[in-house]
């Protein structure tokens, strides 16, 4: 029951509870309103209703490909040098020795990642890639995705920065989803002093084609926002109302992060303070209410001492998480250990389930191509889509 002193906030909640839209003016209204306790409510009363009592998360293993990039982002450690001794370019049999690793432990996904186009800046990256026989970096992302797939079994989920019309067809075939953080729809973070001042590939607009692109083509997506670094409340809502209306057209954003911005030694934004946590739990629990029925996640590893709390604002996944590699991109952050996440997810009532990094949902011929359906049924649940349980009964 919806408890709330202010009777507007009250009248927005239900309008939301009862699926009615609201209007920006009264999201904003939401999240700047004090009724924290009534907004946790309301949106997790939505996730029962469209997703039940479980949520998810993606066993995976974490291939940081290459960890060179164009771009230079106010809070990023994961970039490094060509001079760095932390610099990655990984070789074909080093990917796939890490991909069997990842089955030898029933991951059920192979996370790929490298920085924004690296070629593009370093030469270092293009001699890497001419020695291994490809001219780009989804060139070989592609290739290597195949292979993995083959070898393996694993569901290559590749996330790769802004991609063009015809480099996201070159991996409709091998990946069964792809990932691009939208991060803000404001290019007011590119402004002289913000966090992406010199990350040009961070520009909206750009990521707005890379997702409209994936929805032209069918791929399922993973997108999301990156709370903390600058923005502005309206730039929140703005962002949140972009990637729904994206959905809309396409239906095709399997996965919507809500991620917490933290700060990180030895970066522009080092002493700037974590997003602050009441904000950001209004944030994720209005995200509910205006994308009621698609997947919310947050990343546990970066709140690890109260992260059963998001359950309460209306997630329904935890994303992936690795038993064998760490967080490239957040490797202060360590994963919790899956049972420890199974019982903290049993703390709030809800059930744990490991999926593919292809949501049920999208588990069909309009997303999913030929070459990859066989793949997916030897490790999807026939009855749910998700990951089968007798897969994972003895570890």
């Amino acid at each position: 029951m919806i408890s709330c002193q202010n009777s507007v906030v009250s009248e927005i909640l239900m309008k939301c509870i009862s699926g009615r839209s609201i209007t920006r003016n009264e999201i904003l209204l939401l999240l700047k309103s004090d009724e924290i306790d009534s907004l946790l409510y309301s949106a997790a009363l939505v996730r029962n209703i469209y997703k039940k009592r479980i949520i998810t998360y993606s066993r995976k293993i974490f291939i940081n490909i290459i960890n060179l990039c164009k771009d230079y982002c106010g809070y990023c450690t994961y970039r490094k040098e060509p001079s760095s001794k932390q610099a990655v370019l990984m070789k074909p049999n080093e990917i796939l020795e890490l991909a069997s690793l990842g089955y030898k432990y029933k991951c059920t996904e192979a996370l790929i990642v490298s920085g924004e186009s690296p070629e593009k800046k370093y030469e270092k990256a293009r001699e890497w890639l001419s020695s291994l026989h490809y001219k780009s970096t989804v060139e070989y992302v592609a290739d290597i995705s195949d292979k993995i797939l083959r070898k393996t079994g694993l569901l290559p989920h590749s996330n790769l920065g802004i991609l063009s019309l015809d480099e996201m067809r070159m991996l409709k075939d091998n990946n069964v989803s792809l990932g691009l953080m939208l991060e803000s729809s404001s290019d007011r973070l590119m402004n002289k002093g913000m966090a992406h001042e010199y990350a040009p590939s961070k520009n909206p607009n750009l990521r707005f084609k890379t997702i409209e692109n994936a929805g032209k083509l069918k791929i399922p997506l993973t997108t999301g926002i990156l709370i903390g670094i600058g923005e502005t409340a309206e730039e929140v809502v703005d962002s949140i109302l972009l990637i729904g209306n994206l959905h809309s057209r396409f239906g095709h954003i399997q996965e919507v992060i809500i991620q917490n911005f933290r700060p990180k030694a030895m970066t522009k934004m080092e002493n700037s303070p974590p997003a602050e946590m009441n904000f950001f739990l209004k944030v994720v629990a209005i995200s509910r209410l205006l994308l009621p029925d698609m997947n919310i996640q947050v990343p546990p590893n970066l709140s690890p001492y109260n992260y059963g709390t998001f359950i309460d604002a209306g997630i329904n996944d935890w994303g992936g998480i690795s038993p064998v590699t760490i967080d490239h991109v957040n490797p202060e952050y360590a994963w919790p250990n899956i049972r420890e996440l199974k019982q903290n997810t049993e703390l709030k009532n809800k059930t744990l389930r490991a999926r593919l990094p292809i949501y049920p949902e999208f588990i069909k011929a309009e997303f999913v191509s030929s070459e990859l359906i066989h793949h997916i049924d030897e490790l999807a649940d026939e009855k749910d889509g998700l990951v089968k349980e007798d897969y994972l009964n003895d570890i």
